[in-house]
């Protein structure tokens, strides 16, 4: 088997998990609140985070509690995944799947404005076109398809979609300035913020859950959305001969999603979301297409 075969069946098995976890979502939402499956998702993820870098970088463990990177760890907790995550779950059980997946995929134009304006890069009049196209298809998405008429369905909901895409570019920001190895990085972040989240919880909600059974909902979700599909990821773009064409593998998770929300949460797919996304997913590979001619 070649190292490309091995990189697309990597990335491939990372972006079928990933066009699960919407779906995993509104259905461990339906035993438990937001609050509660941040919480339980977290601490399934910190579990399976810290048995990967034991496994791989175990005389590095120690630097998660040092006293070097204490603030550090805490702030990239609170963001991700405390105030990330709280944010999307919340979207979730607010407004449909089908809207509040391609609202929170809006993060890749998040992240270009944030490397404009905190890495010093150039926006381009491409970026800028494909910005605006990704931003008609969020307008499509949240007026279903009356973008003329400006009828928000719910822009409470909508708004907590696109606001976490803000909240993970932040993450994203900070992330790429600290020097240390992304699964130390990640194992970090999550550690910390599992540790937020439980005095939130402690203080302002209740661990109890009606049915316990949902605790294997919140454990997929913090090992497949959280956790074990991120190295899968990684792998794969590491075996890549092509990373730039590997990575566009991404943009067919939340198609493949559309299936999964269609087929197991029941919900009629409209042809605004249809449309909507794909216009956000357009506005983004515009971004990235090479032309012949600079614009």
């Amino acid at each position: 088997m070649t190292k490309d075969t091995k990189s697309f069946l990597y990335t491939i098995s990372a972006v079928l998990l990933w066009s699960t976890v919407a779906t995993a979502f509104k259905l461990t939402l339906k035993g438990m609140n937001h609050l509660q499956l941040l919480f339980y998702s977290s601490l399934a993820s910190t579990v399976v985070l810290f048995i990967i870098v034991y496994l791989k970088e175990k005389e590095k463990l120690k630097s998660v509690f040092s006293f070097k990177y204490m603030l550090k760890n805490l702030l990239l907790g609170l963001i991700n995944p405390f105030l990330y995550y709280l944010v999307l779950f919340k979207a979730y059980s607010l407004i449909p799947a089908q809207e509040a997946q391609p609202l929170n995929y809006t993060w890749p134009i998040a992240i270009a404005l944030f490397s404009a304006i905190f890495l010093k890069q150039k926006i381009t009049l491409k970026i800028l076109i494909g910005m605006l196209i990704s931003f008609i298809g969020v307008l499509i998405i949240v007026t279903h398809g009356n973008i003329f008429a400006f009828k928000f369905h719910n822009i409470f909901g909508a708004s907590l979609a696109l606001g976490s895409s803000i909240i993970w570019a932040s993450f994203w920001t900070l992330n790429l300035l600290d020097k240390r190895t992304n699964s130390i990085k990640l194992l970090s972040a999550f550690a910390f913020g599992t540790i937020i989240i439980f005095f939130y919880l402690l203080f302002f909600d209740s661990f109890h859950l009606n049915n316990y059974k949902f605790i294997l909902g919140s454990t997929y979700v913090g090992l497949f959305e959280m956790g074990i599909t991120f190295f899968l990821w990684m792998k794969g773009l590491q075996l890549s001969s092509n990373k730039a064409k590997t990575s566009t593998l991404a943009y067919l998770s939340p198609f493949i999603s559309l299936l999964f929300i269609g087929l197991i949460l029941g919900e009629k797919i409209l042809t605004s979301s249809i449309l909507g996304l794909v216009f956000i997913v357009g506005g983004i590979l515009f971004q990235h297409i090479n032309l012949k001619k600079k614009i």
